[in-house]
């Protein structure tokens, strides 16, 4: 019998991810609370750009209620943002429609999709490939790039080659016995230049070539790679730029990291943080799981993580109005940076 599976979140990742997976025949089911998206996902269907250009329509099983939501699913396909999980999943694991979750969100959101939906029930994966929404029922992917799913214990499962298969319908598709040291890969990119993008009001490369930006991003860098360290987690490359060659422990380690902060940014340097979207659209920002989720993970080691406590709070007055993003927001942490120091 196929698996069945439920995307929750119809955004620019899960109706990408539904409409592939449609596509290849796969039995799929999107639910996501904007009934307006819901009903043109339905019909006329998603219209649905791809990286080689090419436009197609495809109609789209998808409800906004999961009241509505019939039989039991084998995999649900996470998507949706950290803020929205609670009340997307809890009616689903209530009901107990879903035999596995699929993590597959910014930042440490695993955390909170274990602390709902229980370890043995969960699967982490880490998607590289991107996508953007233009509207209600329209979707674009914009690169094409592997997902990688790993169980949370490092075990070569049956449901994992079985998800494999299914999510090598959208994209290349690999299993990791390492899944939680990529995550922090991924997550020390994200709370380095993420962050300081969004409280900058910048793109990546910007973060780079501004000098106050620049320093902070390195320390920030150390702080977050010295947290995942701390963790036990072994961090691998970032746009093929090995993490540690960013760290700065003494004065001999500058140009190098300096070299390999360059190197970094002919990859990730066009990046606009998704937390910088976020606030140019009033919307909430994920800040919590990223560099919250940094602090957080320190203190629960008995470390801090001044730096990202900063930019969390940065962010969140930007949010509330209270302080703008740009440049003044590197100068504030680099007086929290001077202030560490100089303990």
């Amino acid at each position: 019998m196929p698996e069945r599976i439920i995307v929750v979140g119809g955004g620019a990742i899960g109706g990408v991810a539904a409409a592939q997976m449609t596509n290849a025949g796969h039995d799929v089911t999107v639910l996501d609370a904007d009934h307006r998206h819901v009903a043109s996902l339905r019909d006329p269907g998603l219209r649905f750009e791809e990286v080689d250009g090419q436009v197609s329509r495809r109609r789209l099983r998808a409800v906004a209620d999961p009241a509505d939501l019939t039989g039991h699913f084998d995999f649900a396909l996470l998507t949706v943002k950290s803020l929205a999980l609670r009340p997307a999943v809890t009616p689903l694991v209530e009901a107990g429609l879903v035999d596995t979750y699929v993590a597959l969100g910014n930042g440490l959101v695993q955390d909170l999709v274990r602390s709902l939906v229980g370890r043995d029930r969960l699967i982490v994966g880490l998607i590289e490939w991107g996508a953007t929404n233009l509207g209600p029922g329209h979707l674009q992917q914009t690169t094409d790039a592997p997902t990688v799913v790993g169980e949370l214990d490092g075990s070569s499962t049956e449901r994992l080659a079985r998800l494999q298969r299914i999510l090598a319908s959208i994209a290349e598709a690999k299993t990791t016995a390492t899944i939680a040291s990529q995550v922090w890969t991924k997550l020390l990119l994200n709370s380095t230049f993420s962050g300081l993008g969004a409280a900058g009001g910048c793109l990546y490369r910007d973060v780079a070539a501004d000098p106050v930006g620049r320093e902070v991003a390195l320390q920030l860098w150390r702080e977050g790679y010295d947290t995942a360290r701390a963790l036990g987690m072994t961090l691998g490359e970032v746009f093929a730029t090995p993490a540690d060659q960013l760290v700065i422990r003494d004065a001999t380690d500058h140009v190098a990291a300096e070299e390999a902060l360059d190197r970094l940014m002919v990859r990730a340097g066009p990046t606009k943080a998704s937390m910088l979207q976020d606030l140019q659209r009033s919307r909430p920002t994920e800040v919590d799981v990223i560099n919250g989720g940094v602090v957080e993970a320190a203190r629960n080691i008995g470390r801090e993580a001044p730096l990202n406590a900063e930019i969390t709070r940065i962010i969140h007055e930007i949010e509330s109005g209270a302080f703008q993003a740009g440049p003044e927001a590197f100068c504030r942490l680099a007086r929290v940076s001077a202030n560490v120091g100089a303990r």
